[in-house]
């Protein structure tokens, strides 16, 4: 049997791990075995691409180095830990995955949409995950979390129009492909936001 991949997707502050394992919870109380895994990174050298692409002292690497190295990380991890996964039956549970190359780098940076879409089919041939969920809150308030959490890295130095563009640019998926995402309204407390994704697994898993 084919396993599932899902993603979960969000901008600053939008609060992915605290959710992320809430959403681990709820597949493996249903049974599933779940591989939880992050972009970029997920193998050892994913892991360390992460570093140089995060690395706040890296502020001379050009836009295209930085979608290159999204990809490379992103082939390794396809190769090593999610291809395998899904082989096996698991249920892929992924920490973002190319819905954020096209909002960062396409809608952030303005690379071509085009160009990344040849990557992505180049990368990962028809590979796309089953359902994305998108925790979704206005940036402001994403970006005064994230402040809250650690120091700035590499991308949360940029300025609110970049993560404006990014938003805008994950809502023009949602728009585009409506049966793969599933937005969450990341800007409620905590119970809130929880409340929604148990509603959208219900009912995600009550057809899968």
């Amino acid at each position: 049997m084919a396993g599932k991949f899902i993603t979960v997707e969000g901008g600053e502050g939008a609060g992915k791990s605290t959710n992320l394992a809430l959403i681990k919870s709820i597949l493996e109380a249903s049974g599933k075995e779940v591989v939880m895994t992050r972009e970029p990174g997920g193998t050892p050298l994913g892991e360390t691409i992460r570093g140089l692409l995060l690395d706040a002292k890296q502020s001379s690497m050009v836009t295209d180095t930085e979608l290159l190295l999204m990809f490379a990380a992103r082939a390794q991890h396809l190769a090593e830990v999610i291809q395998p996964a899904l082989a096996e039956g698991k249920y892929v549970l992924c920490d973002r995955f190319t819905d954020a190359t096209y909002a960062y780098q396409g809608g952030g940076r303005g690379v071509a949409m085009a160009r990344i879409a040849q990557l992505e089919q180049f990368v990962q041939g028809d590979l796309r995950p089953d359902l994305t969920v998108l925790l979704d809150l206005p940036v402001a308030q994403g970006m005064k979390r994230a402040g809250e959490r650690s120091a700035p890295d590499r991308f949360e130095q940029q300025q609110l129009d970049f993560f404006e563009k990014v938003r805008a640019c994950y809502l023009a998926m949602v728009a585009e492909q409506p049966d793969r995402y599933r937005i969450v309204d990341a800007g409620q407390e905590l119970a809130m936001v929880q409340q929604q994704i148990q509603s959208v697994f219900a009912d995600y898993l009550g057809r899968n």
